[in-house]
């Protein structure tokens, strides 16, 4: 072998070794930035689950405030269509109780005033027949 090919196989060699050397620094490098990087996320995760768990709380009392606002909503709901219904029947009630006498009232005044026309035309001598609306007065 020549002076030439000896050399060129020397250079090889020492840069086949600083290649190995290189990428057993870049694997030492990549072990460490693992292990920091492992570490990071153990520490993340050390402190975002109270976090979490807080969060989780919040949403379960929330839903809890929800579904106890949905059952006050629907318990007024219930209570204002008992009240209008009451109070309908109420209106209703007093109605008949006003109307009924007042009807009962104006029949017996029809009555009285046919009763006093009838002593006015016996007293003045005139007899009638009594009219259809007299006898309408007076039905019940």
């Amino acid at each position: 072998m020549s002076v030439w090919g000896e050399l060129s196989l020397g250079i090889i060699a020492v840069a086949t070794l600083a290649t190995a050397v290189v990428q057993i620094g870049v694997l030492v490098a990549a072990s460490r930035l693992a292990r920091r990087v492992e570490g990071l996320i153990e520490r993340l995760d050390h402190e975002l689950r109270p976090l979490f768990t807080h969060l989780q709380a919040i949403g379960q009392d929330a839903s809890k405030a929800a579904s106890l606002a949905t059952a006050q909503v629907e318990r007024a709901d219930r209570l204002f269509a008992d009240l209008v219904q009451r109070i309908d029947e109420i209106i209703g009630t007093l109605q008949a109780v006003v109307t009924g006498p007042i009807r009962e009232g104006s029949a017996l005044m029809a009555a009285v005033r046919s009763m006093l026309s009838a002593l006015r035309d016996a007293r003045s001598g005139r007899r009638t027949r009594p009219s259809a609306d007299d006898e309408d007065a007076l039905f019940i």
